[in-house]
């Protein structure tokens, strides 16, 4: 899909479980009203694998993320963390499946290079770890530019974007395992998931690059908290809206001042709470 094509329709059942790479099914035992009930039944579970991440041969991070999307997870990683600046800087990405997990190959520009051995960074956590393993503070709260002040935004523009995001979350609602992180201007919604918080937004950040998105235009809705990184990445994208479910941090809350970015948390129903910049909403 293309930015100028017509909203993803949230009406479609996703594919059947057995043709997805994001999920497996498992025998399970169901509980009810405190009893065990007999026998087992078929259930999903969302695949959760380490994803190593190599830029021109440099081993950078491993992420336990969702093994779907994984060239959006790539760039919108490569894009969100300052390696590479745009999608130009990006020559291609191969998958190569290991016995332990995938190892995504990313080939970057020459520059991109030299200024990614300058600040190498290695981390290994846990699922959607996002700042495990920086090695210094000042990599932690690197600066973002301020995003542009675009027109202002109707709150029931985001109530919507909310409601068509959910309706987007076809491995959500197969497994209940997973977050989402969705985009919608006035033309397309565009929603990415993964069992990790972070990695969806990367997946969105990647995917909205490669489609030519113009990212700012649109706002970002996450099923999720709104850390400092997920601040970070949105602002990094040049959107200036990030509508969360549930709470925001302090730190979240002064980059969003600094980097020009509406935070709502709280989403739910026809309530929120703005943390930053209530000026660009309207109602």
């Amino acid at each position: 899909m293309t930015a100028g094509q017509n909203r993803q329709d949230a009406s479609m059942p996703p594919p059947p479980p057995s043709s997805r790479s994001d999920c497996a099914q498992v025998q399970v035992t169901r509980l009810r009203a405190g009893a065990i009930a007999p026998g087992s039944e078929a259930d999903y579970v969302a695949l959760e694998t380490p994803v190593a991440l190599e830029f021109n041969g440099i081993s950078h991070a491993t992420m336990l993320a969702t093994p779907a999307d994984l060239e959006d997870f790539a760039l919108g990683f490569a894009l969100s963390e300052g390696i590479v600046s745009g999608i130009g800087d990006v020559r291609g990405i191969d998958l190569l499946p290991q016995p332990g997990g995938i190892v995504v190959q990313v080939e970057i520009s020459t520059a991109c290079e030299v200024r990614l051995r300058s600040r190498r960074r290695a981390m290994a956590g846990r699922t959607g770890c996002g700042l495990c393993g920086v090695e210094t503070l000042p990599e932690v709260l690197r600066p973002v530019a301020p995003v542009a002040n675009n027109a202002p935004v109707r709150f029931q523009t985001v109530l919507a974007a909310m409601r068509d995001i959910r309706a987007l979350q076809a491995l959500h609602d197969l497994t209940g395992a997973t977050h989402a992180a969705g985009w919608t201007d006035a033309t397309m919604t565009l929603a990415r998931e993964d069992v990790g918080r972070h990695n969806a937004l990367d997946k969105l950040i990647g995917a909205l690059a490669r489609q030519g998105a113009r990212a700012g235009d649109g706002i970002v809705a996450v099923s999720s908290r709104a850390s400092f990184e997920m601040v970070q990445k949105t602002a990094s994208a040049g959107i200036r809206v990030l509508a969360a479910v549930s709470a925001p941090t302090s730190l979240a809350i002064r980059l969003a001042n600094e980097a020009n970015v509406t935070l709502l948390g709280f989403l739910r129903g026809d309530d929120a709470t703005l943390y930053s910049h209530p000026e660009r909403i309207t109602t």
